[in-house]
């Protein structure tokens, strides 16, 4: 009797799970909204660029013209400096060793002089003749201007030695903050060019944002045009630019993001511009997204875009390059 009503039952089952894993299916599932919202960009044409912050300086980095061991560090990490103000010192004591050398000698010259000086005043007394030769005055004489060159050799060896003791203290070039450290007590620092400088320094009291600009879209930015950049993350973080220059030379794109998808193979305009660095909490170093209104795109039968002025403008092939981007501006 059980087996006569179990196969519909079942049946019936399995029919009701079918229909209600179709109807589940057909929802719409809901739309989650993502953690960060999009940038509204006050510009109803604009040209985009990814800008990194840096100091009005630029970031200087801080080498030594002499390598050695790291004796001193007279400096920490967000310190204010002036010109001038020391902020490492080189291992010296191998030029301390040379100048005591150098100061005796000094001393030796000195007293050398004063010999020479004594006998030429006796001979300068003496009659020429009877008591003393024509050819020893003069001989006296010689010796007195040849222990004063040996007197100034000597002072000018010991300021050698000062000015190449002075060199193992580095000090600030500029007026500005320490913004990174990558030396310590006892290593070992290098002289010339480094990948990663001893020292990094910039005056951090007006902000500069070296913004990218695709050289597809370099003819659309212009020195005047209003520019406004967002921390990025927090699109409601925003500054208006106040433009600064451009660096005239097209530069091969730099990758920021490290991704092995990134295209590299294009060259970028970089334009810099500068805020307040009051007006955000951001530092140096940090990448921004910057939006420069521009002029819209010519659409394919208007007439090519003639040079703002600011940098030359080839329009035989540009338009038609950047009709594909029409959309996304």
């Amino acid at each position: 009797m059980m087996n006569k009503y179990a196969l519909p039952l079942l049946a019936v089952v399995g029919l009701a799970i079918a229909i209600g894993a179709v109807l589940r299916g057909n929802e719409t599932p809901s739309i989650d909204l993502p953690p960060v919202q999009a940038t509204k960009v006050p510009f109803a044409s604009y040209v985009a660029g990814a800008g990194i912050i840096e100091a009005s300086t630029e970031n200087i980095a801080i080498g030594t013209p002499v390598a050695g061991i790291v004796t001193a560090i007279y400096v920490k990490w967000n310190d204010g400096v002036n010109v001038g103000d020391p902020l490492f010192k080189i291992d010296d004591r191998d030029l301390q060793g040379q100048l005591l050398l150098a100061t005796a000698k000094v001393k030796e010259a000195d007293a050398n002089l004063a010999k020479a000086n004594y006998l030429l005043k006796l001979g300068e007394g003496l009659s020429v003749g009877s008591s003393i030769s024509a050819l020893d005055k003069e001989n006296r004489r010689f010796d007195v201007a040849i222990k004063e060159a040996g007197l100034a050799s000597a002072t000018a060896q010991v300021e050698q030695i000062k000015i190449e003791i002075e060199r193992r203290t580095i000090r600030a070039p500029v007026t500005g903050r320490i913004l990174q450290i990558k030396t310590r007590l006892g290593e070992f620092a290098q002289s010339g060019a480094l990948t990663t400088p001893l020292m990094l320094l910039g005056d951090d009291s007006r902000l500069h944002l070296r913004v990218d600009i695709d050289e597809n879209d370099a003819w659309r930015v212009q020195s005047g045009a209003n520019a406004t950049a967002f921390v990025r993350s927090n699109p409601t973080l925003g500054t208006p630019l106040k433009f600064e220059r451009f660096e005239p030379y097209v530069v091969p794109k730099v990758s920021l993001t490290g991704q092995s998808t990134e295209r590299t193979d294009t060259r970028v305009l970089q334009v810099i511009y500068s805020f307040e660095p009051r007006s955000l909490p951001v530092y140096v170093g940090q990448q921004m997204d910057a939006y420069i209104e521009a002029p819209p795109v010519a659409g394919p039968n208007a007439p090519a875009p003639r040079s703002s002025g600011n940098l030359p403008y080839d329009g035989a092939g540009a338009a038609s390059k950047l009709q594909s981007r029409a959309g996304k501006l």
